[in-house]
C-alpha cells in the first residue's frame, strides 16, 4: 500500500531524496503497478468531479483491479469502485483476442463477469463493446449482456469507426431523457470517425441516431469539437438527451495526440517507454510519474481538464491495463 511504501522510504525523503529521484530498477522492483494504476484512476476522479461533481468517470478493462488482490476472490477495492461510476470491458461474448467475430472462451467469459458484477453489485453500471458483425451473434451478444445485467455495444469492427447498420434502431431504443449511467439502456462506442470528412458531418450522423450514450475521441483529427458540437451530439434524434464521454487512453501516450513532441522520438522523458507491440503509436509510460500525469490531469493544460471544460460529461478512459505489461516484465 501506499503508505506502507512510504514509510518505508521515509529516511530517503528526509535527505530530498524523492521516489523518482531513485535508480529506474529500484523504482520498478519496488512500485505495486495495480495500486499506482488504482491511485491514477482516483485521483483523476477526484480532480475531475472537484471542477463538476456530476462528470463521469469509466474506466476500460484492467478490471482485475476491482480487487485489492486483482484475483476473483479478492475483497473489492473500495476506494477504486467508488471513484467511478461505470466499468467498462471488450470482448466479454465476442472479439477474444482483438478479432473480429471470434468467441471469447466461457472460461475466460466467467473471469471477466466474476469482476464485473462485483462492480456492479457496489452499484457501476457495466459496459460491455464485444466485436462482431454477425447477425445472429449480434443478437446474442445483447442478449446476454441484457440477461447479465449490462448496457452493451456490438461493434462491426475493432477500429470503432462505424454506426451499424444492423441492428436499425439500438438495442432496447427509447425516447426517455438520459441523465446517469444506469438510466441508460445502449450507446455506441465510435472513437475514430475516419469515414467522415468533417467535424460536423459527424457531427450530423449520430446526431441522426437514438443511443442513450456515445462514446467519442475528444478530438477529430487532431481538432477539438465546439461546443456548439458538443452540445447538438446531447440530443437523441428522438428529442431525448443522452451522455457523450470522451476517449483517452491514461495508461499509454500516442504520438498523434497534442501534447506530443517530436523529439520525443531520440530524446524521450523520462516517463516515456518503448512502443507497444503490435500498435504502431503507442507508447508504455511509467504512468505513476508526475510528468505523464500533470500531461493527463491537474492543470488547465491537463487532458482531462479540457474534457470537463469542454462539456463531456464524462470520460471514458483506456489504457487500464497498462500495469500488466509492468506485472510480466518485473517476474
Amino acid at each position: 500500500m501506499r503508505r506502507t511504501f512510504l514509510a518505508a522510504l521515509s529516511p530517503l525523503l528526509i535527505f530530498g531524496c524523492s521516489l523518482d529521484d531513485l535508480p529506474d530498477d529500484f523504482n520498478r522492483s519496488s512500485r505495486d503497478y495495480d495500486e499506482e494504476m488504482r491511485y491514477l484512476v482516483e485521483d483523476i476522479s477526484a480532480y475531475a468531479k472537484g471542477i463538476n461533481r456530476y462528470f463521469l468517470i469509466v474506466p476500460q478493462n484492467g478490471i482485475e483491479l476491482i480487487t485489492t488482490t486483482t484475483t476473483t476472490t479478492g475483497p473489492v477495492d473500495e476506494d477504486y469502485v467508488y471513484a467511478t461510476d461505470g466499468i467498462a470491458q471488450e470482448a466479454l461474448f465476442f472479439g477474444a483476442n482483438g478479432v473480429v467475430n471470434e468467441p471469447t472462451s466461457e472460461s475466460e467469459t466467467e473471469r471477466l463477469q466474476t469482476y464485473l458484477d462485483l462492480a456492479k453489485d457496489e452499484g457501476d453500471t457495466i459496459l460491455i463493446t464485444d466485436f462482431t458483425n454477425i447477425v445472429l451473434d449480434i443478437d446474442e451478444s445483447y442478449e446476454n449482456n441484457e440477461q447479465a445485467g449490462y448496457i452493451s455495444f456490438a461493434a462491426e469492427q475493432v477500429t470503432l469507426d462505424d454506426i451499424p447498420e444492423y441492428p436499425d434502431e439500438p438495442f432496447n431504443v427509447n425516447s426517455r431523457d438520459i441523465d446517469g449511467l444506469n438510466e441508460a439502456s445502449n450507446f455506441i462506442n465510435i472513437t475514430d470517425p475516419r469515414d467522415y470528412s468533417t467535424p460536423q458531418a459527424f457531427v450530423d450522423a449520430l446526431s441522426e441516431t437514438n443511443y442513450d450514450i456515445l462514446i467519442i475521441d475528444f478530438f477529430f483529427n487532431g481538432e477539438p469539437y465546439t461546443e456548439e458540437q458538443i452540445e447538438q451530439l446531447k440530443e437523441k434524434e428522438n428529442g431525448g438527451r443522452r451522455l457523450v464521454l470522451a476517449y483517452v487512453n491514461i495508461g499509454e501516450a500516442q504520438d498523434d495526440r497534442y501534447y506530443w513532441r517530436s523529439f520525443w522520438y531520440s530524446n524521450p522523458p523520462s516517463w516515456l517507454l518503448g512502443e507497444v507491440p503490435g500498435e504502431p503509436g503507442n507508447y508504455y509510460v511509467e504512468y505513476w510519474q508526475q510528468g505523464w500525469q500533470e500531461i493527463i490531469f491537474g492543470n488547465d493544460d491537463s487532458y482531462i481538464f479540457m474534457i470537463v471544460d469542454a462539456g463531456f460529461d464524462g470520460a471514458y478512459m483506456d489504457g487500464i491495463d497498462a500495469f500488466e505489461y509492468f506485472d510480466s516484465s518485473n517476474d
